[in-house]
Formats: structure tokens, C-alpha cells, sequence
């Protein structure tokens, strides 16, 4: 049975800080809903009602295009391993680049990445746990290197000429924000 609450109690923050993935999900008016999978030591519970989460160089940028034209967001969580669970977070997110004067603030309570691109920095509206019952159980190996290791032997002109590129626009035209 589906239980919401408006802020993350203590067991949900010890859920999350226990999972080795989560999910994001978050649409324009128009276009096409993006869910993405996020891994690595990406995400932090800063209180009860904010999450941020450092999100990597990739082909695409469709949350920062998405969250300037519709600021709504939700990340999922399930247990893969242990008692099962769905959580859910919904909530409004704000984009920080790397030029922006609250980088360095946010960025701090990461460990160095040279692949770092935005952080979002989500404002609870709602929370919802559901059953999971029928989500596998997976056993964790590791993380992945190949991202982390072609971010670091880019220099930080390679990294802006790729984003340039790959990451100003999503996959349906709007724009990204990442050169504002």
C-alpha cells in the first residue's frame, strides 16, 4: 500500500544513502518524458526536504532543458537488495553550472569529478513509498570506470567543445542552459 509523506523521515534518508542507483524522470509540455539511470557516489540528502545529486558529462542534457521549461521532477529508488521498496520523491529542481557562484558550495560535498557537469539541487514537494514486491533482487558488483576514466583524460577545453556539441540542446530542441 502506497504511504506519502511531505519530507523524508529518518528510514527513507537511510534508504536512499544505501542505494547504489536511482532514477530521474522529468518531461517538457512537449516532446519526449526522459528517465535516466544515475549511479556512482552522485547523491547527497542535504535535509529532510532537499536532495543533490551531481550529474556527469553524457550524450544528452534533458533534465536541465526539461527543468527550464517545466520545473518538476521526480527521482525513483528501489531495493534491489534487502526488504523491498519503491520510493518515490517528487518535487521542483534548480540547475547549477559550473559558472554559476553557487558551484564551488554544492560541489564541495562531492568528491572531485572531471566529468562533473550540472548539479541539481531538488525541493521536496511530496514523498511516496510503495510496496516493490515484484522488483528483482540484483546483486551489486561495482561501478562503472569507463565514464569517470574518458571524462579524465579530457582537458577542460575537450569537455566545453563536447558540450558544446552533444549537451546545449535536448534530443527535441530546448535548450540546455549549460553556456548561460
Amino acid at each position: 500500500m502506497a504511504k506519502f509523506y511531505d519530507h523524508l523521515e529518518p528510514q527513507l534518508i537511510e534508504f536512499i544513502e544505501d542505494q547504489k542507483m536511482f532514477f530521474t524522470g522529468t518531461a517538457a509540455q512537449e516532446g519526449r518524458v526522459n528517465v535516466s539511470p544515475k549511479g556512482t557516489d552522485s547523491l547527497r540528502v542535504l535535509s529532510p526536504s532537499r536532495i543533490a545529486w551531481l550529474n556527469l558529462t553524457g550524450s544528452g542534457n534533458e533534465t536541465a532543458a526539461h527543468l527550464k521549461l517545466v520545473n518538476r521532477i521526480t527521482l525513483m529508488f528501489c531495493a534491489f537488495e534487502g526488504k523491498p521498496l519503491i520510493l518515490r520523491v517528487y518535487g521542483s529542481a534548480k540547475t547549477i553550472h559550473r559558472q554559476d557562484a553557487e558551484w564551488n558550495e554544492y560541489m564541495n560535498k562531492f568528491n572531485e569529478n572531471p566529468g562533473a557537469r550540472n548539479i541539481f539541487v531538488v525541493e521536496i514537494e511530496s514523498v511516496q513509498t510503495s510496496c516493490g514486491f515484484a522488483v528483482p533482487y540484483m546483486d551489486y558488483k561495482e561501478d562503472r570506470q569507463i565514464l569517470n576514466d574518458w571524462a579524465a583524460k579530457k582537458s577542460e577545453d575537450e569537455l566545453r567543445d563536447y558540450w558544446a556539441l552533444k549537451n546545449v540542446g535536448s534530443i527535441d530542441g530546448f535548450p540546455t542552459g549549460i553556456f548561460d
